[in-house]
């Protein structure tokens, strides 16, 4: 399979092409790459040529999708790791463990390991430190420095680097940690969740008092019920924290006997214990469907197990070539052999049936499917022990006490008291954003379609612009089969046409055939009022789910761009539309703006307390839509010492303004960096850095010519005039990279639809 779209050909080339450090291409086709994939996997096998053949035939046609750090790495000899998934050492609540913490977090996201942490561990705000005469400065103060951390290693790598941070519903510092993110320029490297416990929600229920601890010392008493609405009224305002269901969690754990899970990777989807890591795939559904858009549209059950089955061997072979950042997580990973194999595509496949998403026959669909895919994979991974032997902790007594292993067919269960198991977890529904596009562009992971066609802007080789079309998969598909659409049938639903309890049906229902957890955002609308919203995390607890996180387009995580577009009512009901911004404040593109013949500007003066020589920074402005915006900036000093870095400086900054959109964010950059040597004190408050004063010039600049609000608020002069979003019209966010107004909320994760850049993978 190739490529078939731009889109999914830019990804491939961008994150999956392996190439030498100069750019010289060594996989020259996605084929090229699968095969690299299939042989690095094989390698292992006792047969590797008869392995590889059966690998690749499951890679080819992107029928299985192992995640994008295996798709990079393997075969590359780089320095990286084929894991996704991490969660990091307990903190010690001492300076010196959690500086070691912070160094293994560094160390893993180097070689791109998304990380979780729970901050539980870190005595509250205001508690004595013994021995120094000092209070704690409490977890969100140390939050802030790992924050810090990622933005550099971020800077650093190509990889954006994401966290989770976790911390119990009776910490004491719960309230603060609910509330940190209200402020839109703190904590933007982390999620955030709460661990709710069983206690905590019969607390809710009725009405009773909880008492927020630590060390068994009670520090305060509150009103469960009243904590409660503080969360749900923070992820209605600015979508987070999620929750997760921690007690359900450690109870329905395959190694319960064995671990204690407080944290989870990023998005989620991998509860994991200290140093536990995994690594991701998924079944792509919606190229197995036979017969699309058919009355006999189906799933063939014999090709799905026999995926399934190819799937199983090749993540657990992964195990036994990845490279690992920290020696604990190796032991972790060898030791339980945990592999995090899901589906993508589902949305897609249940269309292509002419299944509603939500409906009761998605649900019976859905349970078909994934029941096919759970039994299959532990038939395969109890047959593995038995050629390979089992994960090293493997007890047999205590394995087989698990709720998920007394839920399999007695067959299955028999084989694992007579071989024992591989792996010892083994399903997960983790993000597929970047390689669902890959896969020309699949419906991601068990999220409904988020939008089934919209357009992007291209830049061609000779430097002209095109905008081109981006369907949906399913929609692809029904598109060649019928030709121009005039109507569309009822199953074509998008994620903001649909109803909460929709969401959440698909996700308890794939919930009960996986051991780990889901990756999935509940999407509402931005118009959805606080009594329609307010029960979606109790829903979710009432309905299975180990965890639950939203998303409500907001003031505070960001405007949402959308407008109404020229598509028949049916197409709108259904969730199908043309993504056409008109309004012209707003600078949606992906290429370059033209440079005018003059342009206007303002000069400013920075006299460096080290420095002999003054720098002089212009800025140049554009008119566009009415509205002055930044274009170009010019950095100058006498100073020759500065001369390189102020040159880099002058092209990298110039570039990003000349390609439009909210470009605030290179004021949070540069203002975020220190210099180890030490700041200077200007204009009576204390900057950190020369480069943290360019970005003070420049957000005066912003503000001056009305692009910016003030100075401790980052929001789009525009922003002001938000458009309220029908429940049946897509919604798009701003890029940061490319600026194009096709950022999605999905899966708890960023993705661009329109370059591919991805906050989660």
């Amino acid at each position: 399979m190739e490529p078939t779209t731009d889109i999914a050909k830019k990804i491939w080339s961008e994150k999956y092409q392996f190439k030498l450090s100069d750019g010289s291409p060594i996989d020259k086709t996605l084929d090229d790459t699968w095969r690299r994939v299939a042989k690095t996997l094989a390698s292992v096998e006792k047969e590797p040529r008869l392995a590889e053949k059966k690998f690749y035939e499951a890679l080819k046609e992107a029928q299985f999708l192992p995640a994008g750090r295996i798709i990079s790495g393997a075969g590359t000899e780089r320095s990286v790791t084929l894991f996704n998934c991490f969660v990091m050492g307990e903190i010690a609540d001492d300076m010196s463990g959690i500086f070691s913490g912070l160094r293994e977090a560094a160390l893993t996201m180097q070689q791109g390991g998304g990380i979780g942490y729970d901050f539980s561990t870190l005595r509250p705000k205001g508690a004595p430190v013994h021995g120094v005469g000092a209070d704690a400065s409490g977890p969100l103060s140390f939050m802030n420095v790992w924050d810090s951390m990622c933005r550099t290693i971020m800077s650093a790598g190509s990889r954006r680097g994401a966290m989770m941070a976790t911390l119990r519903c009776d910490h004491p510092d719960i309230e603060e940690f609910i509330e940190a993110k209200r402020d839109p320029a703190l904590l933007r490297m982390f999620n955030l969740s709460v661990l709710i416990t069983d206690k905590f929600m019969e607390a809710v229920r009725n009405n009773n008092s909880w008492d927020l601890l630590f060390e068994e010392k009670i520090f305060r008493t509150i009103s469960a019920r009243e904590l409660w609405n503080k969360i749900m009224h923070s992820t209605y305002e600015f979508a987070e924290p999620g929750v997760i269901f921690i007690d359900r969690i450690n109870n329905l754990n395959n190694l319960s006997y064995c671990e204690q899970i407080s944290a989870t990777n990023p998005c989620g989807e991998q509860p994991l214990p200290p140093y536990g890591a995994c690594l991701l795939g998924s079944i792509n559904l919606a190229k197995l469907i036979k017969q699309p858009f058919e009355v006999a549209a189906h799933i063939d059950l014999k090709e799905l197990s026999k995926l399934v089955r190819t799937s199983v061997r090749m993540l657990d072979n992964v195990i036994d070539i990845s490279r690992f950042p920290l020696p604990a997580q190796k032991e972790e990973a060898q030791k339980k052999r945990r592999i995090g194999l899901g589906v993508t595509g589902l949305a897609d496949a249940l269309i292509m049936c002419g299944v509603r998403y939500g409906s009761s026959e998605a649900v019976n669909l859905t349970n078909t499917w994934m029941k096919n895919l759970r039994d299959t994979a532990y038939r395969e991974s109890s047959q593995l022990a038995k050629e390979k032997g089992a994960f090293q902790l493997f007890d047999a007594e205590a394995y087989m006490k698990s709720p998920n292993i007394k839920m399999l067919p007695e067959d299955i269960q028999k084989d694992i008291k007579e071989f024992g198991i591989r792996n010892a977890l083994i399903t997960s529904i983790a993000p597929t954003g970047t390689i669902s596009l890959l896969a020309d562009n699949v419906s991601s992971g068990v999220e409904p379609v988020f939008a089934f066609n919209y357009e992007r802007t291209v830049l061609r080789p000779d430097g002209s612009k095109s905008i081109e079309p981006v369907h949906d998969y399913a929609y692809q598909i029904y598109l060649n089969l019928r030709g121009d659409i005039k109507s569309l049938p009822s199953a074509f639903v998008s994620a903001h046409s649909l109803r909460p309890e929709d969401h959440l049906v698909m996700q308890s229902t794939v919930q009960k055939y996986i051991d780990s957890s889901i990756s999935k955002t509940i999407n509402c609308p931005e118009n959805i009022s606080f009594e329609d919203f307010e029960n979606i995390y109790q829903q979710a607890y009432d309905l299975g789910c180990k965890g639950c996180t939203t998303y409500r387009p907001n003031k505070i995580t960001g405007s949402v761009l959308s407008t109404n577009s020229d598509v028949s009512e049916k197409e709108h009901s259904a969730g199908a539309r043309k993504s056409s911004h008109e309004d012209d404040n707003i600078i949606s593109i992906s290429a370059p703006l033209d440079r005018p013949a003059g342009l206007d500007g303002k000069t400013y003066k920075i006299k460096w307390p080290e420095s002999d020589h003054a720098i002089y920074i212009t800025l140049n402005d554009i008119i566009q839509g009415g509205r002055r915006r930044p274009f170009e900036i010019f950095i100058n000093s006498k100073n020759m010492e500065h001369f390189a870095w102020t040159v880099a400086l002058t092209r990298m900054i110039s570039a990003v303004f000349r390609r439009g959109g909210d470009v605030s964010f290179v004021v949070e950059e540069l203002k975020a960096v220190f210099d180890p040597r030490g700041g200077a004190w200007m204009d009576k408050r204390y900057v950190p850095s020369l480069l943290a004063a360019i970005g003070g010039v420049i957000e005066e600049h912003m503000i001056d010519i009305g692009f910016l609000k003030d100075s401790d608020n980052l929001e789009l002069e525009f922003n002001k005039k938000k458009q309220v979003v029908n429940a049946e019209e897509a919604n798009f966010s701003q890029c940061p990279q490319c600026g194009s107004a096709s950022m999605i909320r999905q899966e708890g994760c960023d993705l661009c639809s329109s370059c591919g850049y991805s906050k989660c993978n």
